[in-house]
C-alpha cells in the first residue's frame, strides 16, 4: 500500500512536469514565438552569464550533450549564440548570445514570466514555501551519488 501511494505521488510529479512545459510551449507557439522553451531555456541561462562552455551550459540547463548540441546548433543558425574560442585555450569553445540573442530575450522575458505565472495562480506564499522545501528535498535525495 505505501508504494502504491509513492508511486502516485511519482505520476503527479511526472504529470504535472510534462503539463507544465506542454502549456509553456502550446502558449509559446499561440504568441508566435521562433522558439522551443528549451530554446529558451538555454538563451536566458546564457543571457545571466556572459559566456559559458557547452558543459556548463548543459549542466545548468539539466540537458544533456547530445540534446544540448542539437538546441544550440539550431540557435547558431538562427543567429541568436555564437561560438567563440577561449584566447588562453584556443581548444576551448564558449558560447554566447549574439546582439539579436539578446534582444529576444529582452522582449520575451516579460511574455515568458506571463506565461509561467498561470501555473502558480491561486498558490499561497506557504504553499510556495512547502512546495519549494518538498522540491528541494526531493532533488537532494536523488543527488546522492550511490543508491
Amino acid at each position: 500500500m505505501l508504494n502504491e501511494k509513492f508511486d502516485r505521488y511519482s505520476f503527479i510529479l511526472d504529470q504535472t512536469a510534462r503539463k507544465v512545459k506542454q502549456f509553456a510551449q502550446s502558449s509559446f507557439a499561440e504568441k508566435g514565438f521562433d522558439i522551443t522553451v528549451d530554446q529558451w531555456t538555454v538563451l536566458k541561462a546564457l543571457y545571466e552569464t556572459a559566456q559559458l562552455s557547452q558543459k556548463e551550459l548543459a549542466k545548468r540547463c539539466g540537458k544533456d550533450q547530445p540534446t544540448l548540441t542539437r538546441i544550440v546548433d539550431i540557435l547558431l543558425k538562427k543567429n541568436l549564440a555564437e561560438r567563440i574560442t577561449d584566447v588562453a585555450d584556443r581548444r576551448s569553445l564558449y558560447l554566447h548570445l549574439t546582439q539579436e540573442g539578446k534582444l529576444k530575450v529582452e522582449s520575451l522575458s516579460p511574455l515568458v514570466v506571463e506565461i509561467r505565472m498561470k501555473a502558480w495562480e491561486n498558490l499561497t506564499d506557504s504553499d510556495f514555501e512547502d512546495f519549494t522545501r518538498i522540491l528541494n528535498t526531493i532533488y537532494n535525495n536523488l543527488n546522492v551519488q550511490s543508491l
